[in-house]
């Protein structure tokens, strides 16, 4: 394949792909009949959207691309007991798992409750002294004072904790893969069970709840009653989603659609508070709701208190909310303080054993609470999965972290049945795991044979696609907001990277913690201004005015300064330009 613009080793070792002849040309037709700018055409046909599926795909809309929720197995009986309990006013526990996705989860169940006249237990387990999911002594005092537990994000492998719950029904709805038998409970309803199609696999646990909603919703509505405004609460779905990096696909780029909508009318308590905290002053995009966001309503349950998250998103009492919002974000700066010592040491314990299909490290004393977003910025930094692993005593727990087009969570779970786990299980992208520490060398080598055979670790340069050329003056607002229309952009559906071609730098300044601010000419009278975040002591340094003429790629977005609107560009890579 012929490097894109001739790019064939750019400043950060990688080649540049670009359309191939046969999608510039379905493009061109696109642009044409369908009356749409050229670079949002490429973006389509690069995401395979036939011309005939172009103005559904701008314009999704929920009702079109919302699955029947029956066709989830165990959904009628989980709504059937879920409307029982709302009838007869029975004592109901919503048990969540700690981060951004148990806490919406559990957020949009308490929220529906109460809606419906009936108040709710919470229950988010300590991530250090009890771990993940469901356990014995937690869910044998909830069964003593409640009719009904309800888990979410957590409960398809629990079959002893459940168990525990004697004389009280559990309904568990989940998401993470599941294992040949079910725990004994009123209803699991997991798209990944290992009984299901898998069509719905994408699905976070909160779309998953909302699907129980639905159905909930729908029965109410066949008896002459009538549900919550199911909508309004679609905001909590999208931040969800997003964090749990759910490929942003088929229904889940609906609901983070209309979700993004809903959250900008700032009408949840807590989310507006967060984000007044996070001083988000712009309406909210995916990036906001991964990296702004989610990393302080996970916060409570990394350092600090594991209920927090969800009990910001559930409230309806401002004075509440901006509380908890103060302390969350106060978590997210220890958060950070300590996040920062073990990532680099992280770091280079992974470099130290070179370039395998797998990085990890494990350490003594590492805080459990944020070993899965160092996992996170390992995979970043490696272009492989990642495991970290904090060590106490004999045993490890870690997290684990993955790419596209590679399933951790397989992985793990097979590693787990193994036996050189004690547990471990997850989705695609995201994994927990138990080791004994004398098994954890074995484990890791283990998974690594795993995923290599999926295809991590493969070697050569690493390749940037791009989806097409921009001159700098078309790199205007307004083109932004129409491919902006092609998203939401992030995991499963990545934005739009283009190439602008033989510009001159005119400005190139450190910035903040250590990026570069700079300002591209093509000397025809366009101007592209850019940022490259965390560039200022990398090889993108070279990018000086006098330093020659530079092909650069990346993302556009809008900038907003001052009331001034204009567009920027993320920038990921340049190259040389040869003079010819």
């Amino acid at each position: 394949m012929t490097a894109f613009l001739d790019v064939s080793e750019s400043l950060t070792g990688r080649r540049w792909i670009g359309p191939s002849l046969e999608e510039d040309r379905l493009a061109e037709a696109m642009a044409r009949d369908a009356r749409l700018d050229r670079a949002v055409a490429l973006t389509l046909v690069r995401r395979g959207i036939a011309i005939d599926q172009a103005a559904g795909f701008l314009e999704p809309r929920l009702r079109d691309l919302l699955p029947d929720p029956l066709t989830l197995r165990d959904m009628g009986d989980a709504a059937d007991r879920l409307l029982q309990a709302v009838e007869r006013r029975e004592r109901v526990a919503v048990f969540a798992d700690y981060d951004v996705d148990g806490g919406a989860s559990a957020a949009l169940l308490l929220v529906w409750l109460r809606r419906m006249g009936l108040g709710a237990t919470l229950y988010v387990p300590d991530r250090i002294e009890e771990g993940y999911g469901p356990n014995e002594p937690a869910m044998e005092k909830l069964a003593a004072g409640h009719d009904l537990i309800v888990c979410v994000d957590c409960g398809t492998l629990s079959h002893g904790p459940i168990a525990a719950a004697a004389g009280c029904d559990v309904v568990v709805l989940d998401h993470h893969m599941g294992g040949e038998t079910l725990p004994p409970c009123v209803a699991v309803v997991n798209p990944n069970r290992q009984d299901e199609s898998g069509d719905l696999g994408h699905l976070c646990a909160a779309g998953v709840v909302f699907l129980l909603l639905v159905e909930a919703n729908r029965r109410l509505k066949a008896l002459g009653g009538a549900g919550p405004d199911l909508m309004a609460m679609l905001d909590l779905v999208a931040l969800a989603t997003v964090a749990d990096v759910a490929p942003l696909l088929g229904v889940n780029r609906a609901l983070v659609r209309q979700g993004l909508a809903v959250m900008a009318r700032r009408e949840r308590p807590g989310i507006a508070a967060l984000a007044d905290v996070a001083g988000l002053n712009s309406a909210p995009t995916c990036h906001h709701l991964g990296y702004v966001l989610g990393p302080r309503v996970n916060a409570g349950g990394r350092v600090g208190q594991a209920d927090l998250g969800a009990r910001l998103l559930a409230t309806d009492d401002p004075v509440e909310a901006q509380a908890l919002a103060e302390r969350l974000d106060r978590h997210n700066g220890e958060r950070r303080e300590i996040e920062a010592g073990v990532q680099a040491a992280a770091l280079a314990q992974a470099e130290s054993r070179g370039d395998g299909p797998l990085a990890w490290a494990a350490g003594e004393g590492w805080h459990p609470g944020v070993v899965g977003i160092v996992a996170a910025r390992l995979k970043e930094a490696t272009q492989r999965p990642a495991v970290v692993i904090a060590l106490d005593g004999g045993i490890g727990k870690g997290s684990a972290r993955s790419i596209a087009g590679v399933d951790i969570g397989a992985a793990i779970h097979r590693v787990a049945a193994e036996g050189l786990l004690l547990r471990g299980g997850g989705h695609r992208m995201a994994a927990g795991l138990t080791v004994e520490r004398d098994k954890l060398d074995a484990a890791m080598e283990r998974l690594s044979e795993l995923l290599a055979k999926q295809g991590a670790g493969a070697g050569g340069p690493r390749d940037l696609s791009l989806d097409g050329l921009l001159m700098p003056k078309a790199a205007q607002a307004d083109l932004v907001e129409l491919i902006d229309r092609a998203g939401p952009f992030g995991a499963g559906s990545p934005s739009p990277r283009f190439a602008f071609p033989d510009l001159v730098v005119t400005l190139a300044r450190t910035v903040g913690s250590g990026h570069l601010k700079l300002a591209f000419t093509d000397g025809l009278g366009g101007r592209l201004d850019a940022i490259a975040f965390g560039a200022a002591e990398g090889p993108l340094r070279r990018l000086q005015p006098g330093g020659g003429r530079f092909h650069v790629a990346g993302r556009l977005e809008v900038n907003t300064w001052q009331g001034r609107r204009t567009a920027q560009l993320l920038l990921d890579d340049a190259a040389p330009a040869a003079r010819r």
